[in-house]
């Protein structure tokens, strides 16, 4: 791997890792208003409060809506993560190939 491309590669996976943490602390703050949601209304159904109860029900619905995009960009940047890593060691290994080191040295770097 060139040098430039190595630096590119490494700023991307950084940024990849900055959206990662962004993206965690947002799900768990889904989470938490998922949580809730769901705690709300099952107090109005105790309560048997008919009008809240739909109105808590349907704001339950969309923020389980909410998190489920939340993970799903989540899970889309950990895959991008690791296709990037990935990327990074199969250039670093080619260029391993091309500089001439033998199979164990590879290894032992």
């Amino acid at each position: 791997m060139h040098t430039a491309e190595f630096i590119v590669s490494s700023a991307r996976l950084a940024e990849l890792h900055e959206c990662s943490a962004l993206l965690r602390h947002t799900r768990q703050r889904a989470e938490e208003i998922v949580d809730q949601a769901r705690a709300l209304l099952s107090e109005a159904e105790r309560e048997g409060d008919a009008e809240r109860a739909p109105e808590l029900a349907a704001q339950l619905d969309q923020a389980r809506r909410s998190y489920c995009q939340v993970l799903n960009a989540y899970m889309v940047i950990c895959r991008r993560i690791t296709a990037e890593r990935q990327q990074i060691l199969q250039a670093q290994l080619e260029a391993d190939r091309h500089t001439g080191l033998t199979g164990v040295t590879r290894i032992l770097l």
